[in-house]
């Protein structure tokens, strides 16, 4: 090993105390309920097991990137290095909530309360070189992501007490009894080759390609514009169950665009093979190009059960101009959807209402029920009284673009703060200062969104200058929480758990690289996602993630968006894909080249 971490506990006799502890081991682990699928299932349901392997799949996306390594806080990494080339102990199962089934590990183990959790690792893995995982890798990864990983690894592996190797194939990780996620967590960590990692270096972006146990290995890489994956004709795993169907195409091929227009023309003329497309426009009028008419691309909308997430302008409420959350209510009655959605996407998109949007862990349109009221019991007053009993929604409009009854409602919570106008400005009466600030943007489509946005709020004397970097810069100052305000968009789960800390919880908001970029410092918020980490019943998990959605709208930490209602996906009819689509919604995995049965 080159590197400084110490070698892994080796003890014998710990772990599985009797027949009965060792008859737990199992195929599969669910958060909540019993795994859909048994131990003896063949492929997963959204895979074609006859699919046809060879071929290639390119795929365009926009921006750049300066490193290969996906688990540091420095750099932009390029896409995909996880699942194509490092794989975990185990792999998610894409039409459950949250069910992993064994990869690296063809069992795992765990007590009721979820106070440990034993992996044995399949006596078949290997890393590319050929050389067997181990449970010294394992503990070698787990050891490394903790302390020199980004920070959501921090927060996850600080809360395991001891990790020892038991056995050649075996290792056990002792682990914080409050949380109940934390057999999956590390059941997803990244298992990375301790004998081909430099532990001194790992936090130094790399165009060096990090060893890998899984079906690609990186063959080629254009600094900033493409990364060539190929498939791994030895690949260990390729039997695998949860492998049936999946990782298909010889070779993958990721090319980067700098702009979204260059980025759909580059589709126009077949350079990458499948679009997802994000402008409802775009996708209503901008298909009309020989390839489609002729039938060789084809347009599909693919349904999906995941919550919609929140897509929000992000405040950063480390800035003064936006400590205040009657200033944040100001400037949401300012953003017009209705005017937006009609002018510029055709009436497709929905408005976003919830951090669990459209799913039954979103608070929006319900009224909170005797188990959330007890949870927030401890925190009087956090929660508004029209978020507690299921009545707010987003501000609604006219569709004028020029609605007065938002500006007045706006003009009145900036008096409250402090603001009046004075001629045409926005001025804060104790200072003096004229209300302003910047939104910061990377792309064209959020540039068109933000100078809609500072033209509506010039109504209201304020002056949004809009900003626009390129992706290395956005990036920089996202990680360091260098902005007034930005777009982004928190992709959730059916079983949202500890990344929810990494996303808004307290002890995120000092830490550079977290994703609580709004700042968010508040007791009520860690208390709810404790309560859900908690959960053994999933009525109690629905009851938790409701009441954190509840003193998250009530915060005003961003202008919701919107979202679309189906994903919408282009591509050559070269490529096909599986009739079922996962809960998840359409995987490229899946996907191959030519005709399949």
């Amino acid at each position: 090993m080159r590197g400084a971490l110490g070698a892994a506990l080796l003890v014998t006799g710990l772990g599985r105390s009797t027949a009965a502890d060792a008859a737990d081991a199992r195929h599969a682990i669910a958060m909540h309920g019993a795994p859909a699928w048994g131990p003896d299932f063949q492929h997963p349901s959204y895979s074609n097991p006859k699919a046809p392997k060879g071929g290639q799949l390119t795929q365009g996306i926009v921006g750049t990137f300066d490193s290969l390594n996906p688990f540091i806080v420095k750099g932009l990494p390029a896409a995909s290095t996880r699942g194509y080339i490092i794989e975990s102990l185990l792999a998610r199962g894409y039409d459950e909530p949250f069910t992993l089934y064994g990869l690296l590990a063809d069992s795992v183990e765990t007590d009721e309360a979820r106070t440990y959790v034993i992996f044995t690792i399949n006596p078949a893995a290997r890393f590319a070189d050929g050389k067997p995982v181990t449970p010294d890798d394992v503990i070698f990864s787990w050891q490394l992501l903790r302390d020199k990983g980004r920070p959501n690894y921090r927060t996850y592996y600080t809360k395991v007490t001891k990790a020892a190797v038991i056995d050649a194939r075996t290792v056990r990780f002792d682990l914080d009894a409050d949380d109940r996620e934390l057999p999956l967590i590390l059941g997803l960590m990244p298992v990375l080759a301790r004998h081909a990692i430099n532990a001194d270096k790992f936090e130094d972006t790399s165009f060096e390609p990090i060893l890998g146990s899984g079906p690609y290995a990186i063959t080629a890489v254009r600094p900033g514009e493409s990364v060539t994956f190929t498939r791994d004709p030895n690949y260990w795993g390729r039997d695998l169950p949860i492998n049936r169907g999946l990782w298909n195409f010889d070779q993958i091929k990721f090319d980067y665009y700098r702009d979204g227009n260059t980025h759909f023309e580059a589709f126009k003329k077949g350079l990458y093979d499948v679009r997802a497309e994000t402008d409802p426009g775009r996708w209503q009028t901008g298909y009309d190009f020989p390839a489609l008419r002729d039938g060789r691309v084809v347009k599909e909308e693919f349904p999906y059960g995941l919550p919609k997430g929140m897509h929000g302008l992000v405040f950063n409420t480390r800035r003064a101009v936006f400590a205040d959350v009657r200033v944040r209510e100001a400037i949401l009655h300012l953003f017009d959807f209705d005017w937006i959605n009609r002018t510029y996407f055709f009436n497709l998109y929905k408005r976003t209402a919830s951090y669990f949007d459209d799913s039954d862990l979103s608070a929006h349109g319900v009224p909170a029920d005797a188990r959330e009221r007890e949870l927030l019991a401890p925190f009087p007053g956090v929660v508004r009284p029209d978020v507690m009993d299921g009545t707010w929604a987003p501000p609604a409009s006219d569709g004028s673009g020029r609605d007065r009854d938002g500006l007045r409602r706006a003009l009145a919570l900036f008096a409250d703060a402090g603001y009046r106008l004075q001629g045409t400005t926005l001025v804060h009466v104790a200072s003096g200062r004229p209300f302003t600030f910047e939104i910061l943007v990377t792309t064209r489509d959020q540039e068109r969104l933000a100078l809609t946005f500072s033209g509506t709020l010039k109504r209201a004397g304020i002056t949004a200058q809009v900003r626009n970097i390129d992706a290395t810069q956005f990036e920089r100052r996202r990680i360091g929480f260098d902005f007034d305000m930005m777009e982004y968009r928190w992709d959730q789960s059916l079983s949202p758990g500890n990344e929810q800390y990494f996303y808004w919880g307290s002890a995120a908001a000092d830490q550079q690289g977290s994703r609580n970029y709004m700042g968010i410092r508040s007791p009520a918020v860690d208390a709810m996602i404790g309560a859900m980490l908690s959960a053994t019943a999933r009525e109690d998990f629905v009851a938790a993630t409701r009441a954190l959605d509840r003193v998250l709208l009530s915060g005003v930490y961003v202008v919701p968006l919107y979202f679309p209602p189906t994903q919408w996906v282009a591509r050559w009819k070269r490529i096909e894909h599986p009739a079922h689509t996962s809960v998840y919604g359409y995987l490229p995995e899946t996907w191959w080249q030519g005709e399949a049965p």
